[in-house]
């Protein structure tokens, strides 16, 4: 190269460094949009601490969720966005996310430091809902979210067996108004309240409606929950007193209905659907559970125990969107029964990784329902 040319060139990229600041690094990610929000990451407030070093160029990425599904494509845009700009070699993108806050409701009291509520429900028993809510909160937690569980299922609790917390014991203490306080168990990350603490194995809980709504307002706002991004209820069947005092106490982000492929199922999950609605309950979607078994011994192949396409027929049906298809395999059972859940326990699992775009899922609808 002779030497005017590389003075030339000298002078270039001394001329594009200096034309490189902040605002122009905002206005090239200005059109990269958060693909649930559909809006500018700019305009979001999600592009934050833009430093310009030499050659590189460095921000936050703020997401809405911790377990947001799409990190990896948000993150590579950005990449490819500022990668445009004269004299930028190196994108350096940190990721953190601040989930924001259920919008309130004027006859809902809300549940201090709790920013979502998140009902899972369906219409019949047996259908692996208990699973599919142990399972979630996990994922969410291992995500990096603070997480609850709320085991609302006061005449089965289930959730202290299937997260390993069947010995666990919990202390009620006294808070500053001399009110009783209990101090939730804690395992796998996330907080975990469940009457299954507060009686013997073998007990049987003999409630009408109004006792069974004090224990859930109870274990609402009498509870050391702390700061949450997300409280999982774990709902019992039906459409009964439980839920209605659920839905009526607090301002909930959604519900998720469970159900599996098999008729039956479908028939009273749209009952348990309808009444979410009624009670004007964000419906998030359907989780079709058990939608087919995989063998052990044979991974690839695929059997339809309890029919197919009930859960994608009964969304489109009824206009609601349809989550995730969760796999039934033998570890997910032997992880529940063992307190192992199996997004722990067996990540690479279908299972496992069905549950965890199912809990991304979750959390990316309550982010767009928060901030619409």
């Amino acid at each position: 190269m002779r030497k005017r040319d590389r003075l030339l060139f000298i002078f270039l990229a001394l001329y594009f460094l200096t034309m490189l600041d902040t605002q122009s690094v905002l206005e090239i990610l200005r059109p990269v949009q958060d693909p649930e929000l559909q809006k500018s990451l700019v305009e979001l407030n999600m592009i934050r601490n833009v430093e310009i070093s030499g050659e590189t160029v460095s921000f936050t990425l703020v997401l809405t969720t911790p377990a947001c599904p799409l990190r990896e494509f948000i993150v590579e845009d950005c990449q490819k966005a500022v990668r445009e700009l004269p004299g930028v070699e190196k994108v350096e993108v940190e990721v953190t996310a601040e989930t924001p806050q259920q919008k309130a409701l004027p006859d809902r009291q809300g549940v201090e430091g709790i920013k979502n509520i998140i009902a899972v429900s369906s219409g019949k028993g047996g259908v692996g809902k208990s699973t599919i809510a142990a399972n979630i909160a996990v994922a969410l937690a291992k995500a990096g979210a603070k997480t609850g569980l709320l085991d609302a299922d006061i005449y089965g609790p289930n959730a202290p067996t299937m997260l390993g917390l069947t010995s666990a014991k919990v202390e009620v203490q006294n808070n500053d108004k001399g009110q009783e306080i209990l101090e939730p168990a804690f395992n796998y990350g996330i907080k975990l309240v469940s009457m299954g603490f507060l009686i013997d194995p073998d007990q049987p809980v003999i409630w009408r409606g109004p006792m069974l709504n004090g224990i859930i307002r109870q274990f609402l706002y009498q509870v050391n929950w702390g700061e949450l991004d997300y409280l999982i209820v774990d709902m019992p069947p039906g459409t009964g007193d439980a839920q209605l005092t659920l839905a009526q106490a607090v301002p909930m982000s959604g519900v998720v209905i469970v159900t599996t492929p098999q008729t039956v199922s479908l028939i009273d999950a749209r009952r348990g659907l309808k009444m979410f609605e009624q009670l004007g309950v964000n419906v998030l979607g359907i989780v079709e559970n058990m939608s087919y078994f995989i063998p052990p011994d044979l991974p690839d192949c695929r059997y339809d125990l309890f029919g197919s396409g009930g859960g994608e027929k009964t969304s489109r049906e009824l206009n609601v969107p349809l989550l995730g298809c969760i796999p039934l395999e033998i570890p997910l059972r032997e992880g529940g029964d063992r307190g192992i859940p199996i997004v722990m326990g067996e990540s690479d699992s279908a299972s496992a990784k069905a549950l965890i775009k199912l809990a991304g899922e979750i959390a990316a609808k309550v982010s767009v329902a928060a901030l619409t």
